[in-house]
């Protein structure tokens, strides 16, 4: 069972009962699954490499390595990746509430300021950490910030665009979608990778408190002229503060731009708790974080179901791999404590019950048979033997990839924001070097052909510079 990557295609239906698409990209699309020996629920996003032409499979990776590298308690977990021949699967943490889109639009003209700071401040908190470790997201968006309810947060997801940058140097990679993208990035220029991820945040915020797009016209050319001229108007319900935070983000001139240490610190967000997730135990982000007594037990539970022998899990552990193991581990850990607050504290709930049983037991392949059967714990805490629910089909509606969505409660004329930018996500090679030529991976939904965004360019350039 170690070293789910690089497995057979086959493989997947062992580790996950995949169930109903829960919404597809041009490249990839996303299954609600479960895993087979927790029965914990989880998004997988599956791409295919098939459908990608020349480099653009291996440059997938790069989305697969800031995940990696951003573990924090308002960005969407990272779980395993599964690397085949023809497929990659990233194994992700399940949103319960929808995304932030189809949130806004149930709240004509907006929600309530106090509300709004609540949820801005930790997508603020969320790309404050990105940026400290050099990653740029470059595809903020409402589609790609889902609700946890049960958890009482909003996380970032979908890091497709998503790449290291050095500081002071610039990216030259156009990418993003249309209605949230920088005019330095439209325009083809190089920029200062914060610099793009916060003129989106401005643009969140407004739709936050708005209800709709700063930047949003009839066809894609009146869109390009409005953020070009950074033409919008904030209405009379939205306050002098909330107003003013929101003109400090969308700045024509990217130098002119608050800072992430700015727009923490403005008036408006004073007050808000940045990140209500990190005083949460869940989702683990380490294996350091349970207790020694509940590490054991965990241990046991694994060793008894065959995923692997101790030294095997904790040398994974310990090298922070995505594998299976470390994902069972983690599933495994999260329901565990995720009991253990329900209970507030009783310890005899399921998975503490079924390891004393489990150490009982003369011989305890009988409790767990194999991985890669029926797994022991059902969703709703049954043992193994409960009916599960079978693969259901596509749920209607265009939807982006990564998240758990519900279709809108309110019809809308606005609609939801896919990327309008070639995607040219180039993977950095290990010294970090600038980006180099695009790639052959697109993601397309412009209606604006080749020839209008030239002339357009042209018009919107300053005087005496040439195109590149």
């Amino acid at each position: 069972m170690a070293g789910a990557q690089g497995c057979g295609e086959a493989k997947i239906a062992g580790l996950y009962d995949l169930e109903r698409t829960l919404g597809k990209g041009h490249f990839a699309v996303v299954k609600l699954a479960r895993h087979v020996f927790t029965g914990q629920r989880v998004a997988v996003k599956v791409i295919d490499k098939s459908k990608l032409a020349g480099e653009a499979a291996g440059q997938l990776l790069q989305e697969v390595r800031c995940m990696k590298l951003v573990q924090h308690p308002n960005v969407v977990r990272l779980y395993e990746v599964i690397d085949t021949h023809a497929k990659l699967y990233l194994i992700l943490e399940l949103g319960d509430g929808g995304d932030m889109f189809d949130h806004i639009m149930r709240h004509e003209g907006g929600l309530a300021e106090p509300r709004a700071k609540h949820y801005f401040a930790q997508i603020v908190h969320a790309i404050s950490y990105c940026h400290k470790l050099h990653v740029v997201h470059r595809d903020l968006k409402p589609e790609n910030v889902v609700f946890f309810q049960e958890q009482g947060v909003v996380k970032l997801t979908d890091f497709g665009f998503s790449n290291r940058f050095q500081p002071g140097k610039m990216l030259t990679t156009s990418c993003g979608s249309l209605a949230y993208s920088a005019p330095e990035i439209l325009l083809g220029d190089e920029y200062d990778a914060p610099a793009v991820d916060i003129w989106s945040l401005g643009v969140i915020l407004y739709m936050l408190v708005c209800g709709h797009p700063p930047f949003q016209e009839a066809n894609d050319s009146e869109t390009l002229t409005m953020i070009m001229d950074c033409r919008y108007t904030v209405p009379p319900h939205v306050s002098a503060q909330c107003a003013d935070l929101i003109s400090r983000m969308l700045q024509r001139d990217p130098r002119q731009r608050a800072s992430l240490e700015q727009i923490e610190g403005h008036t408006w967000l004073q007050g808000v708790d940045p990140s209500p997730a990190s005083r949460s135990l869940l989702p683990l982000t380490s294996h350091k974080r349970v207790s020694e007594e509940e590490h054991e037990i965990i241990l046991q539970a694994m060793m008894c179901g065959n995923i692997a022998d101790r030294d095997t899990i904790q040398e994974a552990l310990e090298a922070d791999r995505y594998n299976h193991i470390t994902a069972t581990y983690f599933l495994l850990a999260e329901r565990m404590l995720r009991e253990k607050q329900e209970k507030q504290g009783h310890r005899h709930s399921l998975v503490y019950n079924l390891a004393k049983e489990v150490q009982s037991r003369p011989n305890l392949s009988d409790t767990f048979g194999s991985a890669g059967s029926a797994g022991p714990f059902t969703e709703r805490g049954g043992l193994a033997g409960a009916s599960r629910r079978p693969p259901g089909g596509d749920i209607g509606g265009r939807q982006p990839t990564g998240t758990l969505l519900k279709v809108p409660a309110v019809d809308t004329t606005i609609t939801k924001s896919t990327p309008a930018l070639q995607q040219i996500c180039e993977e950095e090679e290990e010294d970090e070097e600038e980006e180099e030529r695009p790639s052959a991976m697109e993601r397309k939904s412009s209606s604006l052909n080749q020839e209008q965004m030239r002339a357009f360019l042209r018009a919107h350039r300053p005087p005496g510079r040439g195109e590149k």
